[in-house]
């Protein structure tokens, strides 16, 4: 029989793209709430301890509340939104993140799936960490831009809108200009740093994708590493992956720019290693969909390790604006 699976949010963002990777799917059961009974408290409680698997697609409150609703051992959760990245009993849903990660999301009752800016970061910044390349002390800075997607309906209506109240025309603006972004904390965390890092965030007039860039002095870092050190160690951290590669060093030679919609649609996430050994300074960079590996299709990806499917399942295909 197929697994139960509920997406108590689908009508926002995240929500309608993992609605769009599962609709057609044989292999689990996409229940929903009549429409005429959404607004009702009680119907809203019998979808959520009536599914297998209840994916969370809402404000951080509306999903602890969501969580303390859920009265059946049973029922498995994914988390979209930010409330639990780093509660203790959360599996953090990024299964490429270490060798045994993939398990405890495939065991796990409880997945938090990652933000979208620390899904690049962490990929760049935690095997470093954990090779001794960069010192867990070291005041590490990123900087990051994504398409206006990534801000929900609100800002998708400030950039597509022109009848909204905060319409606005810029092509680039930058914000989290007091350095509290809420996903920091997760950044900290699951990279193994023991300082949080300076975070730069960016939107950009386009809907979808981003580019996340952590710059390095490799001359003031102990060992003075070079590129070829870097990209070793990602590219073992990574090999044998499908959602997440590393470019080669030629490859990343000739590339003159990168575009921030290059894996637009997709599930999948791509890193390099840019610089120079001559000055000492490197750029990591990580490319993702903002919402594919950076939320429904990390959430897709998820829910297959959780319920036993084929982890390429329903995203094999990207998928159209």
């Amino acid at each position: 029989m197929a697994a139960k699976v509920f997406i108590d949010g689908e009508a926002g963002t995240t929500g309608l793209q993992i609605h769009r990777r599962l609709r057609d799917r044989h292999d689990i059961e996409l229940v929903s709430i009549e429409p005429a009974r959404r607004k009702e408290p009680a119907a809203r409680r019998d979808m959520l301890n009536g599914a297998d698997l209840v994916i969370l697609c809402l404000p951080d409150d509306a999903a602890r509340q969501a969580v303390s609703l859920i009265e059946s051992n049973a029922v498995r959760v994914i988390d979209a939104s930010t409330a639990h990245r780093t509660e203790p009993g959360w599996t953090y849903g990024f299964p490429e993140m270490s060798g045994a990660q993939r398990a405890a999301v495939a065991n796990s009752r409880r997945v938090a799936n990652p933000g979208c800016y620390p899904t690049g970061f962490i990929a760049l910044v935690r095997p470093l960490v954990q090779a001794g390349l960069l010192p867990r002390d070291w005041p590490v800075t990123v900087n990051a831009v994504s398409g206006y997607s990534g801000g929900g309906k609100g800002m998708i209506a400030e950039f597509e809108d022109a009848a909204s109240p905060g319409y606005t025309t810029v092509p680039y603006r930058i914000y989290g200009l007091t350095l509290a972004h809420k996903h920091v904390p997760e950044m900290r965390s699951h990279s193994g740093l023991a300082l949080p890092p300076l975070f730069a965030p960016a939107v950009g007039r386009y809907a979808q994708g981003m580019i996340v860039e952590v710059p390095l002095h490799l001359k003031a870092l102990p060992g003075a590493p070079k590129l070829a050190d870097l990209h070793a160690v990602l590219a073992q951290a990574y090999g044998g992956e499908r959602f997440v590669t590393v470019a080669s060093p030629e490859q990343a030679a000739v590339l003159k720019t990168l575009d921030p919609e290059g894996l637009n649609g997709t599930n999948r996430m791509r890193l390099f290693v840019f610089g120079s050994d001559e000055a000492g300074q490197a750029r990591l960079v990580a490319l993702l969909d903002n919402l594919g590996k950076g939320a429904s299709g990390a959430a897709v990806q998820n829910l297959n390790l959780m319920l036993g499917l084929p982890e390429a399942a329903g995203l094999e295909e990207p998928l159209a604006p």
